[in-house]
Parts: C-alpha cells; structure tokens; sequence
C-alpha cells in the first residue's frame, strides 16, 4: 500500500493524520487490528484517478484547492500569457475531488495541473472532508490493542 499527500520535503499534519486514519482501518478491515466498539464511517471510493493537462504555457490563476469537489465542465483555472493577451480554462473532464495540484504559477502546454478522483459517492465524499476542515472533530482512530510485530 503506499500513501502519497502534502508536499515534497514538508510535514503536514493533516495529511499524516488521514494517512494513519487510513492504514488502521484497512489494518482492522484485513483482521491485523481488532475492531473497536463501533463500526467506522464507510470511506468513499476514488474508481479511478487522473491528471489534467494544460492545453496551453502561460501564468495559472487556480480557481480551485485541493480537496474540491469538481464537477464536469468546472473551470479549475485560467492561464493567460504574460502579455495579457487572454486566458484559457483548464476545465475539469468529469466529476470528482481535486486530490493534486500544482502550486507553481507558471505551467507549460502539456503539464499536469490538476490530479482528479472519479467517485460516485460526491455526498459521502463532502462530509468527509467537511470533518477534515473541522480540525476538533477529526480525531486519530483509537487503537484497542498494539498490533503484534512480526
């Protein structure tokens, strides 16, 4: 299994936590870990991912963050030229939740811009993240024994 969010050579706390979150459910859905009293909430389901391109160079105004519910046609940003001669949409190709981006102002035509998961689960999906944005309320999962070393 391998874990990828926050940003090369940075700590981000959230990031870490979901990560953790994460690997103890799949640890207690596979029988390693013992399941705790109640059940945890259904995690919604990416069917697939993938990256969206710039069709053209030029400075980006991104419109949207990571975490975003995105829905097909939605402009993700515009990148316009340094001359300001116009700008042209990056749009999203499906419905999905921005799960990469790019943070650098300058793109090149062909760059990947925007990593995007496909999910037919949008309202299960938000209410996950609303939580996440509610630092109180997301809490590490409580483990009810060590796991064994092997």
């Amino acid at each position: 299994m391998v874990y990828e969010a926050g940003e090369a050579l940075r700590f981000d706390e959230l990031s870490i936590r979901i990560g953790l979150r994460g690997v103890i459910n799949v640890m207690r859905e596979l029988g390693m870990l013992t399941l705790k009293r109640k059940p945890p909430k259904p995690s919604a389901i990416l069917r697939s991912t993938s990256w969206v391109r710039a069709s053209s160079s030029g400075i980006a105004r991104m419109l949207v963050r990571l975490g975003d519910v995105v829905s097909r046609g939605d402009v993700l940003a515009y990148v316009g030229d340094a001359g300001g001669d116009g700008e042209e949409g990056i749009v999203a190709p499906f419905d999905g939740v921005v799960i990469g981006r790019s943070n650098l102002p300058l793109v090149y035509e062909g760059e990947a811009v925007f990593h995007i998961g496909r999910t037919r689960q949008a309202g299960l999906l938000e209410e996950h993240l609303d939580e996440l944005q509610d630092n109180e309320k997301f809490s590490l999962p409580e483990l009810v024994e060590e796991p064994e070393i092997v």
